[in-house]
């Protein structure tokens, strides 16, 4: 009987379609007419941290099409209500299932670099910001989401299990 692992990609994008499955249960909860709210001066409004988390999924896909980025060129567009910020995450999540499907490994441990002009921001291989820039930022942020959605008195979703709203998802 032979062990065969799944391929770099291919367990990112299982592991992808899951956490992105859950991020847009809580992104599909923010009410368009509350944009403007924020928890605290120095907090994100719920609008900006909702496009941010949209927008986020896109740098997995810089990250694969190219050698580096350029954050002058890179558009970030803020969503003006709630329809808008889950088109732009259903755009982005597709995206990168695309841009995934079309590496391999090898790609994978590849370097990728932040640039802003000229000025190298960071460089990394690609699986770090999958994992760092990507995925581990996106859950970091879902956590705040869950936070504004219950301070706002909005239903949280279950994500890792039951919340106080909800039973654990199934299938």
């Amino acid at each position: 009987m032979t062990d065969t692992q799944p391929t770099l990609q291919a367990a990112l994008s299982q592991e992808l379609r899951t956490e992105l499955k859950l991020t847009r249960r809580l992104l599909e909860r923010v009410p368009t007419e509350q944009f403007g709210w924020q928890p605290h001066p120095k907090s994100m409004t719920i609008g900006a941290l909702a496009s941010h988390m949209a927008n986020l999924v896109g740098f997995l896909e810089l990250s694969l099409t190219g050698p580096d980025t350029d954050v002058t060129t890179v558009q970030m567009p803020q969503g003006e209500n709630t329809d808008a910020v889950l088109s732009r995450f259903d755009v982005n999540s597709e995206n990168i299932h695309k841009a995934i499907e079309q590496v391999d490994d090898a790609t994978f441990h590849g370097s990728w670099s932040l640039r802003r002009g000229e000025q190298v921001l960071m460089t990394l291989p690609r699986a770090a910001v999958a994992r760092t820039m990507v995925l581990n930022h996106l859950i970091h942020h879902r956590g705040q989401l869950s936070v504004y959605l219950r301070l706002l008195d909005i239903p949280v979703p279950a994500i890792y299990g039951s919340s106080a709203d909800e039973g654990p998802q199934r299938g």
